[in-house]
């Protein structure tokens, strides 16, 4: 269901917080001529947290309406309350994707019954759903024997977008689940590993700047050109690095602004990255090769 190279779309905003649609718009046009299979929409990368309800109402609608069912869309839905997780789905539901992500919630650090019931009632409203498990920034890694539970008692969850960094942890899931169910990754830095482990594809934030290069790399590896699409994976590896020097998506951010799409403005708490991460990043952006770049 969930197969390819899928942007966690980024929110272009001016340097007074609002939401540049202009940028936006572009920014969407460059990632459906980079041929991507699927878009992320308010996702962490987004920086959903800080927007408004009215403010993603807006964002969807202005999305969608771009994409005109030319590719999947996800939604991100999930917050550490059931309550907000599930107006949140509501909400998205008026412009039909074709599923929701739903982080497990974060500072609550919830235990096994009451992760299931999470899950359960955001299955009731419908939608396929992927579970986003980042054990980084929620301070919750599902254990092995919850996730069995989880994936018997809520078979709408039809992927899982993985960030844990514990190969052991990934591997086994992929062993157990990649055929149950979509085994997305979600570590731009680990993508070729991932592939390996029988992952259906990616969740990413860095192909906001690199589409191009993260769907090359991808029909490489699917075509059994490994190598090929290992040693693109190498080129690109050291931009991949700099786009998490600070807190995704500020880095990011800062990429696409010196590529000419937009600010690199990012909401508070989230703040300008600092100098020497900025000189770095000019520095690969100066030799690295124009082709890996959405233009």
């Amino acid at each position: 269901m969930f197969k390819g190279v899928y942007t966690a779309l980024a929110t272009p905003m001016h340097a007074n917080g609002a939401v540049d649609y202009d940028t936006l718009g572009r920014l969407l046009q460059a990632q459906l001529a980079a041929g991507i299979d699927g878009l992320v929409l308010l996702g962490t990368t987004a920086e959903a947290a800080t927007l408004s309800a009215g403010e993603k109402n807006e964002v969807l609608s202005f999305c969608t309406g771009i994409i005109k069912n030319r590719i999947k869309i996800i939604i991100g839905t999930g917050t550490n309350a059931t309550a907000s997780t599930l107006e949140n789905t509501r909400a998205a539901l008026a412009f039909n994707p074709d599923g929701v992500l739903l982080v497990t919630p974060y500072y609550n650090k919830p235990n096994p019954n009451g992760l299931i019931e999470h899950y359960k009632q955001a299955a009731a409203l419908g939608k396929p759903i992927v579970l986003y498990h980042i054990p980084g920034r929620t301070g919750l890694k599902v254990p092995g024997h919850v996730l069995d539970r989880l994936l018997a008692q809520v078979p709408q969850i039809a992927g899982i977008k993985e960030s844990d960094y514990d190969m052991a942890h990934v591997t086994d899931t992929a062993v157990k689940y990649a055929h149950r169910l979509n085994y997305i990754c979600g570590n731009d830095d680990l993508f070729p590993q991932y592939l390996a482990i029988n992952a259906s594809g990616i969740i990413s934030a860095a192909a906001n700047v690199f589409a191009p290069a993260f769907v090359q790399i991808y029909k490489l590896f699917m075509q059994g050109k490994t190598k090929q699409s290992f040693d693109l994976f190498a080129k690109l590896y050291p931009l991949i690095k700099a786009c998490y020097l600070e807190t995704n998506p500020t880095c990011v951010k800062y990429m696409l602004s010196k590529i000419g799409f937009g600010s690199q403005a990012v909401r508070l708490p989230l703040g300008e990255i600092a100098d020497e991460n900025k000189q770095k990043i000019d520095r690969l952006l100066q030799t690295a090769d124009e082709n890996l770049f959405i233009h």
